[in-house]
């Protein structure tokens, strides 16, 4: 009883502080704002939290449109963004005591699995869904799901590209478009390196974006059918050790803060140490924000593969917006949602803003607004996204995201891929380690 005295107690202080924020504020609890949209005085106020600061300017361009559109449904959001670890930690709680909790939120597809165990405390989606179904990417539904309720509202597909930077490759001679092929690319990396002393990419270990582009090129995954780990298959060893025999040959290296999505290695590819990045599409927000530098420099490709005709991509990352049962107006919230999220104008704006590619993939064929010369992607990058992505469309893997899945996540993003690239562990002794380790946390 104490203890969950003491929780409660917790969550009521955490609400508190947020909450006792002005128009706009930065507290140790995230940063908060509050976007009007242009409501009147009648406009119900929803809370809002998210991880991502530029998930809240989408959500402001939409807040906007359905303001002007619903003038008896006028909505005031309040926006709190907070550090990755500290959201999904925060809302946890709040869900679980029912304290607290925001009226909306984005969870991130890894941890998505936590949040569905037992009864789910979120809202069921399915009645907003409903309009969009034949318009939208099925999976995106499908990852956010549980015995037939949707949960959550994806953002965008998130297939996954290799970022070259033309600029380095130029200077050692190198043109990625003759990159296909693993061999390829390591041939051209070790000109890179020995004609510039940069490095070709990185060796990930903060992150899984090149575990499981190794894996999906395979079909394989980090669990089986069943959702079992299976985090030291030979699909698993196989790729590692591709990767393992670039670090090898000076072709990819660690980077500052494990991966190419962290502040640090903004700077690293800003400075033109690393000339790949193998992300999802939504890194083109980073580049566009956090890497002025590289405008005009910047050309995306397929993945290379270790065979020609495998897979050339995986949908990566992914983020799904939530109604939770507190909420203030369980109804209105999920119409905004679904309004901002899986509208036809919606999956415009998420390109128009965000750089991501939507799950309404009729967009990817509206050149009006795919190529259109004043969109701040298309102006930065040096061939245009969609020419790839609708290249690579038919090869889009998914990596499921299951029970398991923030265990796996745990292990081997803190652990088992630092001990592989940093301290140059035997990989299949690493990988059966991590097995053991994963399978007994999971009892």
């Amino acid at each position: 009883m104490k203890k969950k005295w003491l929780m409660l107690l917790l969550v009521v202080t955490m609400t508190t502080m947020l909450w006792g924020c002005g128009k706009s504020s930065n507290s140790a609890e995230g940063k908060t704002s509050v976007l009007d949209g242009g409501a009147g005085d009648t406009a119900t106020e929803l809370s809002y939290w998210t991880f991502v600061e530029l998930h809240g300017q989408h959500f402001k361009k939409m807040l906007e449109k359905w303001n002007a559109a619903n003038p008896d449904r006028q909505i005031k959001l309040n926006v709190t963004v907070m550090p990755y670890d500290d959201m999904h930690n925060k809302l946890s709680i709040a869900v679980q005591t029912g304290v607290g909790a925001p009226d909306i939120a984005d969870i991130e597809i890894g941890k998505f699995p936590d949040f569905l165990k037992g009864t789910p405390q979120l809202e069921p989606l399915n009645d907003v869904v409903e309009p969009y179904k034949d318009t939208i990417v099925q999976s995106q539904i499908d990852m956010y799901s549980k015995e037939g309720k949707v949960y959550g509202l994806s953002t965008h597909v998130g297939a996954s590209v290799a970022f070259y930077n033309t600029e380095i490759l130029k200077e050692a001679g190198v043109d990625y478009k003759s990159i296909v092929t693993w061999d390829d690319f390591k041939k051209a990396g070790m000109q890179v390196y020995e004609k510039t002393g940069k490095y070709m990419g990185t060796a990930d270990t903060s992150a899984g974006w090149e575990a499981s582009m190794m894996l999906a090129q395979q079909k394989s995954d980090f669990t089986d059918d069943a959702g079992n780990p299976i985090v030291n298959s030979d699909a698993m060893v196989k790729g590692l050790k591709v990767l393992k025999d670039l670090q090898d040959n000076n072709v990819i290296a660690t980077i500052a803060g494990g991966q190419p999505d962290t502040e640090e290695a903004y700077g690293e590819f800003n400075e033109g140490k690393y000339a790949t990045a193998f992300m999802p599409l939504w890194m083109m927000s980073r580049y566009t924000n956090y890497m002025p530098d590289l405008s005009g420099k910047i050309a995306l490709a397929p993945i290379p593969v270790m065979e020609k005709g495998m897979p050339r991509s995986y949908g990566g990352g992914g983020t799904g917006t939530v109604v939770t049962k507190t909420a203030k107006d369980v109804q209105l919230a999920k119409d905004f949602i679904a309004y901002a999220k899986l509208s036809l104008d919606a999956n415009i704006e998420i390109w128009n803003t965000l750089g991501f590619d939507p799950i309404n993939m009729d967009v990817w064929n509206m050149k009006d607004v795919t190529h259109n010369p004043e969109n701040q992607f298309v102006k930065y990058f040096v061939n245009n996204p969609f020419d790839v992505l609708n290249d690579i469309k038919d090869e889009i893997r998914l990596i499921k995201s299951t029970p398991a899945s923030p265990t796996i996540n745990n292990v081997l993003y803190t652990t088992t891929l630092n001990e592989i690239f940093e301290d140059g562990r035997d990989i299949k002794e690493a990988l059966d380690d991590a097995q053991a380790q994963i399978e007994q946390e999971l009892k």
